[in-house]
């Protein structure tokens, strides 16, 4: 059908092909059949959910449910329903001019079945490609039940000249006009208690009623919700009626893994071709950036009812390339790498997506923000190099012993965020033992990369306060756990939170 659609244009023409009515259901039960017996995946682009949303999701469509998906924000629910659109036929025919997209054998609005009555084989087809049945709504407080269901319009009304007794005259919502689609409504908790009861109907007697109409309108549509938990703050809820009447809910959730987190970020960071060119992104930087998203999950500071989305380490990433790109540019360079000290680029992109506790106010947002780096520096260092902690107690040495001495000696290092390569390298090998670190439990790295785990290292002895590490206006300085003569600009406890 699909290849030769354009040629079918009458009733007629679409009676001798061996088209048939289905539901909107049991159309996308019968293409997910063919899908799953193909072992096709479906659903491109949805990680970490192979095992749990998505068969659920499919035991659903085969099931005929509507559906809701619940969970918190950033999980992808939108971007699932919207991928259900690939489950319905490429192109479907309807009565020509029908607002709600008649099926020419089984119309169900007044102008589908007078089209049909008075013209008969000769009623004009046309065709509805899947991408065009598909309609989504934000659930706000503002929505009407005009808006979801219709309301009379006496300019039609007017205009016909008819009464407002006759069907003619009303002027459909959103819902009617995804007839024989796919209709989502985003945060069905924000809608208001009295326009949910208004789908009561829909999903169970398909009835629709407007101003007194009482219409039997056998709407086909395939339902789609989606919703944060119910006891995510005050917004509202799902009343229990209509909870009733969805006959699936599919719980969704975060990430599991710092693997399948790292590649939801990869796939979803919007780069340009020069920065991928240009700007090198080491392993241990991509991860470190998903693990601040799994600090920020389990921090004290930040409300777990909230959740914290996967839009956090998206904007992160894409922070931490231009705040590389910057100082590359700034100095005149035609390539650089990821450096720690970029993750002061990434506070930004942090402060806006965390929700605060009351500890977490009295800290303020980017005060928060350093904390989840320093948290995801401190749990990523034991992967890479021994405990400094039990370090310090090892009978055979301490392997960050002889840094830590050139601190103690009354040396101090500055990393500037603008520093060139060269000066960022002079900067490093300046610490005596550094570089002889990283090469004994890292031998073979790239300079790079040996720089990079040479900073990390800074970092982390600071985060096990084996250093001292104070927070500039552009950069980091670190100096002797015990020199009370270092003196910062900001340490950290009195991080600047104006600056954000």
């Amino acid at each position: 059908m699909t290849n030769n659609h354009s040629n079918i244009t009458t009733l007629g023409q679409l009676k001798q092909t061996d088209y048939k009515s289905r539901s909107v259901k049991e159309e996308l039960r019968e293409n997910l059949i063919k899908q799953l017996q193909k072992k096709e995946g479906g659903f491109e682009g949805i990680i970490g959910y192979e095992d749990t949303v998505i068969p659920d999701l499919q035991t659903a469509i085969l099931s005929r449910h509507n559906t809701l998906l619940l969970g918190l924000r950033g999980q992808a629910k939108t971007r699932i329903a919207r991928l259900l659109v690939n489950l319905l036929d490429e192109y479907i025919p309807y009565i020509a001019g029908s607002e709600i997209f008649d099926d020419p054998l089984e119309p169900i609005s007044w102008f589908g079945r007078n089209e049909v009555a008075t013209k008969g084989d000769d009623t004009p087809i046309a065709w509805v490609h899947r991408s065009e049945r598909y309609t989504e709504k934000l659930a706000t407080p503002d929505v009407t039940v005009a808006d979801l269901i219709g309301d009379v319009d006496p300019i039609k009304a007017a205009t016909l000249k008819l009464t407002y007794a006759d069907e003619r005259v009303i002027h459909f919502g959103l819902i009617p006009r995804a007839h024989r689609g796919i209709f989502v409504i985003n945060e069905l908790p924000d809608l208001q208690a009295r326009i949910q009861v208004a789908l009561f109907n829909i999903l169970q007697e398909k009835d629709i009623q407007i101003r007194g109409f009482k219409l039997r309108l056998p709407l086909d549509i395939q339902f789609v919700f989606t919703a944060n938990p119910e006891d995510y703050t005050n917004r509202g809820s799902i009343v229990t009626p209509l909870k009733d009447r969805i006959e699936s809910q599919i719980l969704t959730h975060y990430p599991r893994t710092l693997d399948i987190s790292r590649q939801i970020t990869q796939q979803e960071a919007r780069l340009t071709p020069e920065q991928r060119q240009s700007i090198e992104a080491d392993g241990l930087v991509k991860d470190l950036v998903e693990q601040i998203a799994f600090e920020a999950r389990d921090s004290e500071y930040i409300d777990k009812k909230s959740g914290v989305s996967a839009r956090l380490t998206i904007s992160a990433y894409e922070n931490l390339i231009s705040n590389a790109e910057r100082r590359m540019l700034i100095n005149c360079e035609t390539s650089t790498f990821v450096r720690i000290s970029d993750f002061l680029g990434v506070i930004p992109a942090i402060t806006g997506k965390i929700e605060l506790v009351y500890e977490g106010e009295l800290e303020g947002p980017a005060k928060v923000a350093t904390i989840l780096v320093g948290k995801a520096i401190k749990t990523l260092l034991l992967q890479f190099f021994p405990d400094p902690e039990k370090a310090k107690k090892n009978k055979k040495g301490n392997p960050y012993q002889e840094v830590i001495n050139w601190f103690a000696d009354g040396n101090t290092l500055s990393l500037i965020d603008d520093l060139s390569a060269q000066e960022y390298k002079k900067a490093l090998n300046s610490v005596t033992g550094l570089k002889e670190l990283i090469k004994q439990f890292h031998p073979r790295l790239a300079e790079n990369q040996q720089l990079l785990l040479m900073e990390f290292i800074l970092h982390g002895l600071a985060e096990f306060s084996q250093l001292s590490k104070g927070y500039l206006d552009n950069g980091f300085a670190f100096a002797d756990m015990f020199d009370s003569l270092f003196n910062l600009e900001a340490d950290d406890n009195d991080y600047d939170d104006d600056r954000y």
